[in-house]
């Protein structure tokens, strides 16, 4: 998901634990390796299901030297497809980046492949899946025998799905000696990394239309991502290697232009952009109304045009004081304005739930989790040390995704009308304003509904291969929202 500025204080240090009776299959000159069991594997052709659920296979790659991925088969979550668990080793094994992957529940050897990431910056995957688009959610009313239920709404319906925690120190991620990802571009890295090692390992998904999903600071770390892969791809082409089948980017509830950031947020407070009567005070929103236009004038002079990180630092603490601390303290829950906040900081009961279930022993056996620590939804270490690189203003993301629409990848933005973090509002706004070709047709594009069995999910607006979406009713957590990506991936409009 998620989540910018809850971030729980629990950071995923530890050692990894000997894994016994290793699986090798990494990748050598003869192209074949040994299983440890007197068996070889030719890694060319190597099938997910002839993985174990005793052990992880370890998989390597020479362009990679100093990355490594374990993986696992386990009975997590959906017992109607293949789910394989594992840990991206980076920088000689001294980092690990966990994640799950799941098959399609449709037709796993034909379907695309997507990536689901959190926000935060710190935020696990873990939140999205067990809360959101993964194949089971959380048990909050004690009827299930494992403490999870099925999700019929699950992406995996429609694709094969990975669900990746990064960078290193969130959820089960960790670093042996202390080790960081600090910026966006540097976490780019090791993502792509991962991609790549997936691909040209398991035979079965290579050249499949791939897909980069997830929300709230995904919003910042998606086009980056992407835009990696994409450069990568070029040196891959002249290099004559395999390139990454990048198809599209989706983008939900994202914090991705900053500069429109507070407007979207002073109309969900103060107008009717989310609910029909205005939540906040009169009094306080005049005293927001006239504090905007310093605070916008601000963001674009000293975090946009020209970066600056101390007087963008002062605009945007500026900004936070006069605009946003008013719905902080009303006790509201910033994901859903529809709701006051309760449990922790991050607003859901989920959350407290997530937790328990996966610091259960027989959760992290399942999962093949190696930290001797307890799961954390968000890393607060994270979070301060991307805060301290001003890592989300000191480089425009739009200017990201121009890239990517111009190098012919399918970006759908998508927002709920009821989230005030990262709401529907600013990011309409940074979409209208976005400088690419397609800039004027989508300008000249009207407006419609689109809908769900019947009924009216939202408004949407396309040109080219730019689509943004609005969806009613719904907050930052999104539960239902598959008939969207279902239509997204058949290359369909909404």
């Amino acid at each position: 998901m998620l989540l910018e500025q809850a971030l729980v204080l629990v950071l995923l240090h530890c050692a990894l634990a000997s894994v016994q009776r290793v699986f090798s299959a990494g990748f050598v000159d003869s192209g074949v390796a040994s299983n440890g069991l007197g068996v070889e594997a030719n890694v060319s052709t190597l099938h997910l299901s002839a993985l174990s659920s005793e052990t992880y296979a370890v998989l390597s790659h020479p362009r990679f030297p100093y990355h490594q991925v374990r993986v696992k088969k386990t009975n997590f979550c959906d017992p109607t497809v293949n789910v394989y668990t594992g840990y991206l080793d980076v920088d000689y094994g001294a980092k690990h980046l966990f994640f799950y992957f799941f098959e399609s529940r449709h037709d796993p050897d034909q379907d695309d492949v997507m990536m689901w990431i959190n926000g935060g910056p710190g935020c696990s995957s873990s939140m999205g899946l067990l809360m959101e688009l993964g194949p089971c959610q959380i048990d909050m009313k004690n009827v299930s025998s494992n403490g999870t239920v099925w999700n019929p709404y699950s992406w995996n319906e429609k694709a094969n799905i990975f669900f990746l925690d990064q960078p290193v120190g969130v959820g089960f991620s960790y670093a042996d000696h202390g080790e960081t990802v600090e910026t966006t571009e540097e976490a780019a890295k090791n993502v792509h990394a991962f991609i790549s090692i997936f691909f040209e390992t398991f035979s079965q998904f290579k050249g499949r239309p791939f897909h980069m999903s997830g929300e709230s600071y995904g919003g910042r770390y998606l086009p980056v991502f992407a835009s990696e892969v994409v450069d990568q791809n070029q040196i891959a082409v002249a290099e004559g290697r395999p390139t990454i089948n990048l198809k599209s980017v989706l983008i939900g509830n994202g914090n991705t232009g900053i500069s429109t950031l507070y407007e979207g947020r002073y109309e969900i407070e103060c107008g009717k952009a989310a609910l029909d009567v205005p939540i906040q005070q009169i009094s306080k929103c005049v005293r927001m109304k006239m504090a905007l236009p310093r605070c916008t004038k601000g963001i674009e002079k000293h975090c946009g045009n020209y970066f600056d990180s101390i007087d963008c630092a002062a605009a945007v603490n500026f900004c936070d004081n006069e605009i946003s601390t008013n719905y902080w303290a009303s006790g509201r829950n910033v994901y859903d304005v529809s709701k006051m906040c309760i449990g922790d900081d991050l607003c859901y009961l989920e959350n407290g739930a997530i937790k328990a279930y996966l610091d259960l022993p027989a959760t992290r056996s399942l999962l093949g989790v190696s930290s001797p620590n307890n799961f954390s939804a968000c890393s607060s270490d994270v979070g301060r040390l991307f805060v301290a690189h001003s890592d989300k203003w000191s480089h425009p993301t739009e200017y990201y995704v121009a890239g990517l629409l111009e190098r012919s990848v399918r970006v759908l933005i998508y927002a709920g009308t009821y989230d005030w973090q990262c709401n529907w509002v600013s990011n309409k706004l940074w979409v209208d304003r976005l400088e690419w070709s397609g800039q004027d047709a989508y300008a000249r594009e009207e407006w419609r509904e689109w809908e769900v069995n019947g009924r009216k999910a939202g408004e949407t607006k396309s040109a080219g291969r730019l689509t943004f979406a609005t969806i009613r009713g719904a907050g930052h957590m999104m539960t239902e929202a598959l008939a969207m990506v279902q239509r997204w991936l058949d290359g369909g409009s909404l």
